[in-house]
């Protein structure tokens, strides 16, 4: 049966964030992941997940200024520094709330960078990344984006991620596959999964179009959750997707899958 984790950035936003976290235990989620922590305390977070008995299953690594249209820095060669300044954070709040992975935003490719130098400043990035978080005990997670919702968006596409992975060399960097991302830039889910999930660590989900729940768009998300079982994927799956109405209302396509 799958684990299906709540994503907070994204559901139950009818309520403020820190309360978000009893709205998924009531509707019998046991897992939370979301875009980031740093806006909180580490003990206002942890506190929430022990009073409601959830997981805190992922967060990302700071990603720069997201309020300004910023998706991540780890492509950036002028942002090395502060990178590595956001691993220690990363770390410093996983740590707290018992989180056993983080993801890295590669970032859109700044003007007049060559693809290159982008790819290399994300190679290095990730090696310090994966080394540093393996020493804490965390899994560095890399997640390719689509680029027709974030234009630009440098890692983009499975093989590309798996292929730059080979070149880190780390075995404490695994691959965060969005369903909805990659239908949009690839298709060929099944297929992808099925070759390459001994290098997928978390898994996440919207449909398409639309990237609202499943069942709303044109992705057969109940083949899907039966392949991964027949696979043998016991990871967490985020549920990271926009509310057609209300999270609630929206809350149905779990009817007989579990959480």
């Amino acid at each position: 049966m799958p684990k299906f984790a709540a994503n907070l950035s994204m559901l139950f936003t009818e309520e403020d964030f820190l309360d978000r976290f009893k709205a998924a235990a009531q509707a019998g989620y046991r897992g939370v992941e979301y875009l980031f922590p740093y806006d909180y305390a580490p003990a206002q977070l942890k506190e929430r997940l022990d009073t409601h008995g959830l997981t805190q299953v992922l967060h990302n690594l700071p990603a720069g200024d997201w309020s300004a249209g910023e998706r991540g820095i780890a492509c950036h060669p002028d942002r090395i520094e502060e990178f590595r300044t956001g691993v220690d954070r990363a770390i410093e709040y996983a740590t707290a709330l018992g989180c056993k992975q983080v993801n890295c935003l590669a970032g859109i490719k700044p003007e007049g960078v060559s693809d290159a130098d982008a790819r290399q400043t994300l190679i290095d990035n990730l090696r310090f990344a994966a080394h540093k978080l393996e020493a804490a005990g965390i899994l560095l997670l890399a997640e390719p984006i689509n680029t027709r919702d974030i234009p630009g968006f440098f890692l983009n596409r499975t093989e590309q991620a798996l292929a730059l992975f080979d070149e880190v060399g780390s075995d404490n960097l695994k691959l965060q596959y969005d369903i909805y991302h990659m239908q949009v830039m690839e298709g060929n889910l099944a297929a992808t999964l099925e070759t390459h999930l001994p290098r997928v660590a978390h898994i996440q989900l919207a449909d398409n179009p639309g990237r609202h729940e499943p069942g709303t768009g044109e992705i057969n998300y109940p083949f899907l959750f039966r392949h991964l079982e027949r696979l043998g994927y016991d990871g967490w799956i985020g549920c990271e997707y926009k509310p057609a109405a209300t999270t609630r209302e929206g809350l149905g396509w779990m009817d007989g899958v579990g959480v």
